[in-house]
């Protein structure tokens, strides 16, 4: 039987040199805990569907609930402060042999907690790599080709670094919103599982979003190129002739309470935004010649605003060189958490939302030279963030994550060895042509190297973060009082 990644869908609503500093803030958000567990012993008790493949009909899924009671108990370890946090600095580095600046590394498990845990989980599949090779474990159905994609790009991390990604074996949630809470009472605590954001209150690990290979059901290109071509479009009009105005397009029919509250801020003279609803059945229709990113470029500010969770807008948001101005994020993905407030966006509060904006949108015109220079630090940011850089997070993230586990993995009986070849043969056309744009060569150099770590810089930029934050809302407030009287 062939390896097949499509199956039924389960429904859910490049580098400036001030971003040395700027990606230490990464660790703000970090894991007080990561579980070391038996994992083949917990996957190998669990009941998998034998008719599971990876091209059913997309439909109606329903989420396989793993749960065993493996021969070690899980055990909730010491504080890892955490594996994010320690590779993000990839992201910044212009060197191949020094990973500069690093916000910290992975903390060795201390003393357990007494508590211990019967294994649960809530994985989509699951990803062994043994000696180069890569085997995946299929649980439920993914949204569209997320799937397909994420395994894609970790097949290209193993041709990039020939021979140099451990022996590991991961979990992975292809959904929306993280789902391992921190802080509620388990029974049986799940094991650690990756997804494509997280946030203080969960301990989901962030993992590159499979959009960074290309996302064929909206028509987005591999990421280099994509932010190439959006760069590109923001050269067509100067800072100046941009519409001094907010711009937001976007699907607010997504379980999204601040997107329905946006749309209420509909209005260039009097909250200074421009809010436009997308409809994506319409936009597929047309080819999506109305939603092309690189022509969206023509404000001098653009909203990001979450959807259901986290959403990928963000990156090619800020590729556009416009001052992004960010609504207060609930949740965050691999690379966010390194954004500075009024350096390279600019943090707008969810309460009193559309005053909020035109309070953004009269500084960043009273301010002009202010403003654009926050909008080209963003796009700077983004531009550092190339794929060389998500293969090197990649490469560490996997790395440390495998020093922590105390077993051998080994291939899952249920588990097929995927290729290349076996995934482009059972992708479609569009996607296959996205797959093949993304195909990468071996590297002929390393990874960078993580240099230790010095928490007292990490610390001073977490709280210059929340003051700076702190500031705009009493600038804001200031406006309001003054504007009452």
């Amino acid at each position: 039987m062939g390896v097949r990644l499509r199956l039924p869908q389960k429904t859910s609503p490049r580098s400036p040199s001030y971003l040395l500093l700027c990606l230490l803030a990464l660790s703000f958000f970090s894991f007080t805990a990561l579980l070391l567990y038996k994992v083949d012993d917990f996957i190998a008790q669990t009941k998998l569907s034998p008719d599971i493949t990876w091209n059913q009909h997309r439909g109606t899924s329903s989420r396989v609930n793993l749960s065993a009671k493996p021969r070690d108990a899980l055990r909730l370890t010491g504080s890892s402060n955490a594996l994010t946090s320690l590779v993000l600095t990839n992201l910044l580095s212009n060197q191949r042999v020094s990973c500069r600046n690093p916000p910290g590394r992975v903390v060795k498990p201390g003393k357990p907690n007494a508590q211990t845990f019967s294994g649960k989980e809530n994985a989509a599949f699951r990803v062994v790599i043994l000696s180069g090779k890569l085997y995946v474990d299929l649980y439920y159905a993914c949204v569209q080709s997320r799937m397909m994609f994420t395994v894609w790009g970790i097949l290209q991390l193993l041709n990039k670094y020939p021979g140099m990604v451990p022996d590991v074996d991961m979990m992975f949630d292809c959904m929306d919103k993280p789902i391992i809470n921190r802080t509620e009472p388990h029974k049986s605590f799940p094991a650690p599982l990756f997804r494509y954001c997280t946030n203080e209150a969960h301990l989901d690990i962030p993992f590159p979003d499979w959009s960074f290979w290309g996302w064929s059901e909206t028509n987005l290109r591999p990421w280099d190129e994509e932010f190439g071509d959006i760069k590109q479009g923001s050269k067509r009009s100067s800072w100046g002739s941009k519409q001094p105005r907010a711009y937001w397009k976007g699907n607010p029919d997504v379980v999204s309470p601040i997107r329905i509250e946006l749309m209420k801020c509909n209005h260039s003279r009097l909250w200074g935004a421009q809010i436009m609803r997308q409809n994506w059945a319409e936009e597929a229709k047309g080819g999506f010649e109305q939603s092309k990113l690189s022509n969206q470029c023509n404000h001098r500010y653009k909203i990001y605003a979450e959807g259901y969770a986290w959403s990928v807008s963000l990156k090619y948001i800020m590729s556009c060189g416009s001052m992004t101005l960010i609504i207060s994020p609930e949740y965050e993905d691999f690379f966010s958490r390194g954004l500075l407030p009024k350096e390279n966006y600019w943090p707008v509060s969810p309460t009193d939302l559309c005053r909020s904006i035109k309070f953004a949108v009269d500084w960043g015109n009273a301010n002009p030279s202010d403003a654009e220079a926050i909008g080209k630090r963003g796009q700077g940011y983004m531009e550092s963030i190339s794929m060389n850089r998500v293969y090197d997070y990649m490469f560490h993230l996997i790395t440390e994550y495998a020093k922590l586990q105390k077993f051998k993995p080994e291939k899952p009986y249920s588990a097929k060895e995927v290729c290349e070849g076996s995934l482009l043969c059972f992708a479609e056309q569009k996607e296959r042509d996205l797959l093949e744009k993304s195909r990468v060569a071996p590297s002929m150099d390393r990874p960078c190297t993580l240099p230790g770590e010095d928490r007292n810089i990490l610390e001073r930029l977490i709280q210059q973060k929340k003051k700076t934050i702190e500031d705009v809302r009493n600038m804001e407030m200031t406006r309001t009082e003054r504007g009452s009287r």
